[in-house]
């Protein structure tokens, strides 16, 4: 089975995934993406053009898998080169597909999805070569016996059996689903643990698909520190690869294999035992195996894979399945010869024993023969007596009917002309027919031509049902952008309602100082009245001192001519202070309509614009 044969049987169940009707057929859009996706995990350039000139939207209908299969080849499966890609990338992006629609498990799923697709991969390999895809029973046995060896376990055939005789298995083998099914039961694998089973998985996964002839720790000596390690090898038919362990993460180097490479057996030395060597063109490997039934194994695995590097084959299980293949053949013709034969000695004895039958018929017939002789021979002579007698009757009986056959002759004469005119009539009616048949076929052609022009109607109305869904659309980008603008104005309201709870909050603060400043003008114009007592006090002392009294002068008890004498009031820092209150409140009086505020502001501006008076 080459490259191309295992790529198109994951590809094929990616096609039928996609499939949702079950008509062969799957919509181009899909089919692209798909595409795409293969270019991606086969390594291949991308072809954007040749993609959208093959999937292009003015072909009418989906694509079946045949109407497929020539871009496949074409543009993808041509261009595959072996080792550009991960065999298991595709594989997985085709389980992917085909798991979402197929893979659902009924009940109790002792299978990860990890194994069920390791299991899926493993039934891709054993299928046989004609779609859709089938396991034959006998490579079903052979899996199943394959995870039995690697659990070390005793495969149970009698459940096998009796779910292969069930209806759900076909009888020319199983399909995925159903193989999954089985696996998926717990019926086979009554009484292993999950985790043993999924390593059995793992390990026959490895060694069928991946292509692993052995694998497992080995201590190799160094070429530099001549050192012994213990490494994870893993043998394949070209390479001898290994790792730090056996997760194979941290790989630390690969032994090519070819015709010029052999094996030697060593003995013990260096406290190594079961010791072994490879040997190449350029170097030596000398490996020590942890017994001796290992080293054989060894041994015996890598001549395997060195002969067949020899004999050209890259796969051990590919040659082994069509080996098998060829057996089952074998196996079928030899069983279909012996069942010809069988058959032919059957046919045979059947035939001998209808011969002794027909002879004893013969037998029996030649006694009733001789005895039917005799009698009739005695009857042939009482016939012979009753003949002559008979004869003389007969003779006056023919004459009587001479007369009623000319009797008769007559009737059917006349019976003759009235076929004939009836033969006429039908012919006429037949040319009616005929041309009431033209008459038809011209109404069927009519009716072709009516339906012909019902069907260009039905194209204008379906261009017209587009056209009504793109205005639906556009009514819908209006509607949805009338929402947006309506989201818009309510954060807007959102906004100024913010804004105008700030300004709540500061006409608050606002009010509060006036409430301050309405306190200190209280307290400046209770400064004001006692410095005016002071003005008044100093003024009367000054009056007496510019009039000094002289000897023999009385001192007159009315108001001099500086009675009247006045002085420009005098702004101390109180009244500064009430200015810049009074300041403050003419840039909060905008904000405020309180009518006790204005008021006292219009108070306090009198109060500081005003003169005193001194008496």
């Amino acid at each position: 089975m080459d490259l191309r044969s295992e790529l198109l049987k994951s590809i094929w169940y990616a096609f039928t995934a996609l499939d949702v009707e079950k008509s062969g057929k799957v919509s181009k859009s899909q089919l692209k993406v798909l595409s795409h996706n293969l270019y991606t995990v086969l390594g291949i350039p991308h072809d954007p053009a040749a993609l959208e000139d093959h999937f292009r939207d003015d072909d009418d209908g989906p694509v079946s898998s045949q109407g497929y299969m020539p871009y496949l080849n074409k543009y993808i499966l041509d261009k595959v080169v072996e080792g550009m890609f991960v065999k298991e990338n595709v594989d997985e992006l085709c389980w992917t597909l085909t798991a979402k629609k197929n893979y659902r498990p009924q009940g109790k799923c002792i299978l990860p999805e990890k194994d069920a697709f390791r299991l899926w991969c493993l039934f891709i390999f054993l299928s046989e070569d004609r779609y859709p895809l089938v396991m034959v029973h006998d490579e079903v046995e052979y899996l199943l016996k394959k995870f039995s060896m690697a659990m070390s376990v005793e495969l149970n055939l009698v459940e096998l059996e009796d779910f292969i005789s069930q209806d759900s298995v076909q009888q020319n083998g199983f399909t995925v689903w159903a193989f999954l099914e089985m696996m998926n039961s717990g019926k086979i694998t009554r009484g292993i643990a999950k985790e043993t089973l999924s390593m059995a998985i793992e390990e026959v996964y490895r060694e069928i698909v991946g292509d692993v002839l052995k694998e497992g720790y080995l201590w190799k000596k160094g070429h530099l520190r001549r050192n012994w390690t213990e490494r994870w090898f893993t043998l394949r038919p070209s390479t001898l690869v290994y790792f730090t362990s056996e997760d194979r993460k941290d790989r630390k180097g690969s032994i090519q294999l070819d015709g010029n490479c052999c094996v030697e057996v060593l003995p013990d030395r260096d406290g190594k035992r079961c010791m072994f060597c490879l040997k190449t063109l350029t170097k030596t490997n000398e490996l020590s195996a942890s017994d001796t039934k290992q080293r054989q194994e060894w041994t015996t695995a890598i001549q395997t894979a060195i002969q067949m590097f020899v004999e050209g084959k890259n796969s051990l299980h590919k040659d082994l399945k069509m080996k098998r293949r060829e057996q089952r053949e074998q196996r079928e013709k030899r069983q279909e010869a012996k069942e010809q034969e069988l058959q032919r000695l059957q046919a045979l004895q059947e035939e001998r024993e209808q011969k002794m039958a027909e002879l004893e018929l013969l037998k029996e017939a030649q006694m009733q023969a001789q005895a039917l002789l005799e009698q009739d021979e005695l009857r042939r002579r009482q016939q012979h007596e009753q003949l002559q007698q008979a004869l003389a009757i007969q003779l006056k009986e023919a004459e009587e009917a001479r007369a009623s056959m000319q009797a008769e002759m007559a009737l059917k004469e006349a019976e003759a002309e009235r076929q004939r005119t009836r033969i006429r009539e039908l012919e006429a009616m037949q040319q009616r027919l005929e041309e009431a048949l033209q008459q038809e076929i011209k109404a069927r052609q009519d009716e072709e031509a009516f339906r012909y022009a019902q069907a260009q109607l039905l194209a204008e109305e379906e261009e017209k049902m587009k056209a009504l869904m793109s205005l639906r659309e556009e009514q819908e980008e209006d509607i949805q952008r009338a929402q947006r603008e309506k989201q818009e104005l309510r954060q807007e309201m959102e906004s100024k309602s913010r804004a105008l709870e700030d300004a709540q909050r500061h006409l608050e603060e606002v009010r509060a100082n006036r409430h301050r400043v309405d306190q200190d003008v209280v307290a400046a114009q209770r400064k004001l009245r006692q410095a005016s007592t002071n003005v008044k006090h100093w003024n009367v002392q000054m009056n007496r001192l510019m009039h000094p009294i002289g000897p023999g002068d009385k001192r007159s008890s009315g108001g001099g001519s500086f009675s009247s004498f006045r002085i420009p009031a005098q702004k101390d820092p109180g009244l500064r202070l009430k200015q810049k209150a009074d300041d403050q409140n003419e840039e909060s009086k905008e904000n405020m309509e309180s009518r006790g505020g204005c008021e006292a502001d219009k108070r306090l501006s009198q109060t500081s614009n005003g003169e005193m008076e001194i008496p």
